[in-house]
């Protein structure tokens, strides 16, 4: 029976709540942190308000697994995008305005409902996956810290 595992990690960023939160709403700008075996297409039309539909598709050569996501619930500073498929679970981003800038906080948490996929995820791919997520924070840190730059602040 799968159990809820979750990853979380958070950043510190030197830019404003609002231009961290665009990282995470334009999708020019989210293909400059995702992963690059990542891809993120819209399903109709881009959208994070709640309900709109997208797929992130794993790069694998032959394979290609994706995910159908939903935003399952969106207020200023925050959103949650819930999936199905050989993952179940969703993804929560958060930003908080700080003196400094932002604290973001991304909870990712999943089941894996196939006992064979989640042996083989929690074997080889468990760990690769949170690094990356590590790494994809820090992606999106320099982001926002260069769209902020270049802003009027």
């Amino acid at each position: 029976m799968p159990s809820l595992q979750f990853f979380e990690q958070s950043i510190r960023i030197k830019a404003s709540a609002v231009i961290t939160e665009e990282c995470l709403t334009d999708l020019k700008l989210m293909h400059r942190w995702l992963n690059p075996m990542l891809r993120c297409e819209p399903i109709g039309t881009w959208s994070t308000k709640v309900n709109s539909l997208s797929r992130f598709t794993i790069k694998i050569p032959l394979l290609q697994p994706s995910l159908r996501s939903v935003v399952a619930q969106r207020e200023p500073g925050l959103i949650v995008w819930e999936f199905d498929g050989f993952f179940k679970g969703r993804d929560r981003w958060e930003c908080t305005p700080t003196k400094d800038g932002t604290f973001l906080l991304n909870r990712f948490e999943f089941e894996i409902p196939n006992p064979i996929v989640n042996w083989g995820f929690n074997t080889f791919a468990a760990g690769l996956t949170k690094k990356d997520m590590q790494a994809q924070l820090r992606r999106l840190k320099q982001v926002a810290e260069e769209v902020y730059r270049l802003s009027d602040n």
